[in-house]
């Protein structure tokens, strides 16, 4: 029986999709990081009240395998991920910043996700709010029973150039405001 080829040491291990589950505040801390800079297109945000869960669908930005292209030898690509973002027990949404209604969206087509956070309505109580806040000042506040939350990649992966860049300048455009 022949070995399997060995993999140059450098090689990064291939990927999974990914799938986590946030069921605390240190739970939705490390979905807020696995999700920042996602880009959502505003029509890909649903609120199902009977059911009450509020689920988005996102092209994120894939930090872990940016993290292992390091050195002179690594490729200068970067990737994202098609991933799905839920949240159960919603027993309210808000918005601001966007319109969200089909054919009635007077922010642009998509928006940058910068973080997801957590605020409880009493300090040992579980229900509280969790806000995903957009660039350019949207935001997205679910009123929630509890923390239930799951971000599962869906599949398509595909290679951009575009690295987002937390130091541009104020001025400077977004850069995950540009090829996705």
């Amino acid at each position: 029986m022949t070995p399997p080829p060995r993999l140059p040491k450098d090689t990064p291990p291939p990927m999974t999709d990914l799938k986590l589950q946030a069921l605390d505040a240190d739970d939705l801390k490390v979905l807020s990081a696995h999700c920042q800079d996602a880009v959502v297109a505003i029509g890909d945000m649903a609120f199902e009240a009977t059911s009450h869960r509020f689920a988005l669908v996102c092209n994120r930005f894939d930090w872990a395998a940016a993290s292992r292209r390091s050195g002179w030898f690594s490729r200068k690509t970067f990737e994202r991920r098609r991933a799905g973002l839920r949240f159960e027990r919603v027993t309210a949404v808000k918005v601001t910043g966007f319109d969200p209604r089909p054919g009635r969206e007077n922010a642009a087509p998509a928006m940058t996700l910068l973080a997801i956070t957590y605020t409880p309505i009493e300090p040992d109580g579980p229900a509280g709010q969790i806000t995903l806040m957009f660039g350019g000042g949207a935001a997205v506040r679910l009123d929630v029973e509890l923390i239930e939350a799951e971000l599962r990649d869906l599949g398509a992966v595909w290679s951009t150039d575009n690295k987002p860049d937390h130091d541009a300048s104020a001025g400077a455009k977004p850069a995950a405001t540009t090829k996705s």
